[in-house]
């Protein structure tokens, strides 16, 4: 079943005043903040089960004072990775609460607009290897690097995906295949969605050393989707089902789910339309842009849960195989919400993004929240 939300209220427009015209972007176009340094928070979280779910009213302050927290990505010990998308720095959240400690700082992080350091992801070897990767923003391009915690120089392992101040894509993560999935997004030429040779616009899958994956739709080719305009989030159900967020432009944002070789229709198409006689696919489910901006998406039972920006809340999603039910709002006095992850207990995290330049800034913002499952 597809749907089509849409919440027309007084309370909506009053959540976009302030936004900018250049389409759904999540970016001010200016230069990072400067650093400071995450505020302590006290030692001890309520226990969780891998097998329970979220309980979003019981949620507790992992982290305060974070500068726009992009990636998140947990350890083996069930420690968090937090990427900093203006200071190009990576901190580790103590699991058990505590004072989050700076790890590393990527180099060659040029952050302006959306862009800097934005997606991580754990290698699933990380116990043997100790490797980590990031997506980020450099001087003249979007690239994917790698590097080892206990120090070494980061090894860039794919480069050359178009950057701009807006549509910068950034989501990275490791598919139960063993492979490292990259969301992109269009750089803001749309024309670059529908080249099978570009890879702005697209989901790439790529093996651990960022070379094209065995067994992708075209041989010799990292492209897995195409037709995108700027995907934020990449998550797997409990059978390999891949979905997706994306940014729409100035009518629907979306969820899809993605089939190898699938052209999503950008810019031809946003959101449902004409198919083309079956060249694009429709998405699952689509909201007005003012009520998600979707970025962050997790997975977790039959549930998604997907981190609203523009909405400002988080949308729970219930998942019927390859159906989507209709999603609720929830969380909604926290104002942007960025990245959500399941962590190895099976608690949810979510990060807030009020100090992007386009949120209202609470005391203590940015945060890092936890939500137990139960």
């Amino acid at each position: 079943m597809r749907h089509r939300v849409w919440w027309g209220s007084a309370l909506a427009v009053l959540l976009v005043v302030g936004t900018t015209a250049c389409g759904n972007g999540d970016g001010d176009g200016t230069g990072p903040p400067p650093a400071t340094e995450p505020t302590a928070t006290p030692t001890g979280t309520p226990g969780s089960s891998p097998s329970g779910t979220p309980d979003l009213s019981a949620g507790q302050e992992m982290a305060r004072g974070v500068d726009v927290p992009w990636g998140l990505t947990f350890l083996p010990d069930g420690d968090a990775l937090v990427a900093e998308r203006g200071s190009g720095r990576v901190l580790r959240v103590p699991a058990g609460g505590g004072t989050p400690q700076q790890v590393t700082e990527v180099p060659g992080v040029s952050a302006a607009g959306e862009g800097g350091l934005l997606g991580l992801a754990v290698s699933p070897d990380h116990a043997s290897d100790n490797l980590v990767y990031a997506y980020f923003t450099a001087a003249d391009d979007n690239r994917i690097v790698r590097f080892r915690l206990d120090g070494g120089d980061p090894e860039v392992v794919f480069s050359g995906i178009a950057k701009a101040t807006y549509h910068n894509g950034g989501r990275i993560a490791f598919g139960p295949d063993g492979m490292l999935y990259a969301g992109t997004g269009d750089a803001g030429d749309t024309a670059r969605s529908q080249d099978p040779a570009d890879p702005a616009g697209k989901i790439l899958r790529l093996t651990p050393e960022g070379e094209p994956a065995p067994g992708n739709p075209t041989a010799g080719s990292p492209v897995y989707s195409l037709g995108h305009r700027n995907v934020q989030g990449l998550a797997w159900d409990a059978e390999g089902r891949l979905f997706a967020t994306e940014f729409g432009q100035n009518d629907v944002d979306e969820i899809n789910l993605i089939r190898p070789g699938g052209n999503y229709g950008w810019p031809e198409v946003e959101g449902e339309g004409d198919t083309d006689g079956g060249r694009y696919i429709n998405p699952l489910l689509t909201w007005q842009v003012r009520e998600a901006s979707p970025s962050g998406m997790a997975i977790t039972g039959n549930t998604a849960y997907v981190a609203a920006l523009r909405g400002e809340r988080l949308w729970v999603v219930p998942l019927d195989g390859e159906q989507l039910g209709e999603p609720s709002a929830q969380l909604t006095d926290h104002g942007r919400l960025r990245t959500v992850e399941v962590a190895p207990d099976g608690a949810l995290w979510v990060t807030t993004s009020n100090t992007d330049g386009r949120g209202d800034v609470r005391d203590g913002d940015d945060r890092i929240l936890r939500f137990p499952a139960r």
